[in-house]
């Protein structure tokens, strides 16, 4: 069983982690962004509660994200664990969080940040490439694919995504210091945060990580 968070600033390579985590634990990676869109798609009760604030141009509340990570966590394949990525990003998520895993008999076993300072998060970011495909992430000069623009994964055509360019990675940094720097004390005081210096070479943040998880 190993129940764990990623935790980190947009680019700090918690996706290219998550695969190593996946290969070696056999646990599922769950992305907020992954199940709303799953939770959509299948026509749950809680995914047409999401799909009312989406088209309406509003944020989904907490209490109806809460409600998907429930159905997705009761799901079969986390019953050896999970990887959360990309949630909580706030306190009050955490806290919700808390109670929910408690009421489900589960807990955290470690949060892995990955430390990264922004100027390096900006150069990577730019230069980042997703698989449209399976959504695995890639860089043109840290973790280039075997092939150019073909996913090494899937053989996915890889993209550019939209909101890759240096003004929005300045904006989505400054957002995620303000919302995230008190989750970084909460798991702290759980006594399950972990930090790996994420500016290293892939394969040796994954050494580190590994080594913290024993």
């Amino acid at each position: 069983m190993m129940n764990l968070m990623l935790f980190g600033a947009p680019g700090a390579g918690k996706g290219t982690q998550a695969k190593f985590l996946i290969e070696k634990y056999g646990i599922p990676q769950i992305s907020t962004g992954d199940i709303l869109r799953a939770a959509i798609s299948e026509g749950t009760e809680m995914g047409m509660e999401a799909k009312k604030f989406i088209e309406a141009g509003q944020l989904v509340p907490d209490s109806t994200i809460i409600g998907i990570i429930k159905d997705r966590l009761a799901m079969e394949d986390c019953k050896k664990g999970f990887i959360l990525d990309g949630f909580p990003r706030t306190l009050a998520q955490a806290e919700a969080l808390e109670v929910l895993m408690k009421d489900m008999g589960i807990a955290l076993d470690k949060v892995i940040s990955l430390n990264v300072p922004d100027e390096l998060i900006t150069d990577r970011i730019t230069g980042r490439r997703m698989c449209k495909d399976c959504g695995a992430s890639f860089h043109v000069e840290f973790n280039p694919s075997k092939v150019e623009g073909k996913c090494d994964y899937c053989g996915g055509e890889l993209y550019i995504r939209k909101d890759d360019t240096a003004e929005t990675v300045a904006n989505r940094l400054e957002a995620y210091h303000a919302q995230t720097a008190p989750l970084f004390a909460f798991y702290s005081e759980r006594g399950v945060m972990a930090e790996v210096d994420g500016t290293q070479d892939v394969s040796k943040v994954t050494e580190d990580m590994f080594a913290l998880l024993g």
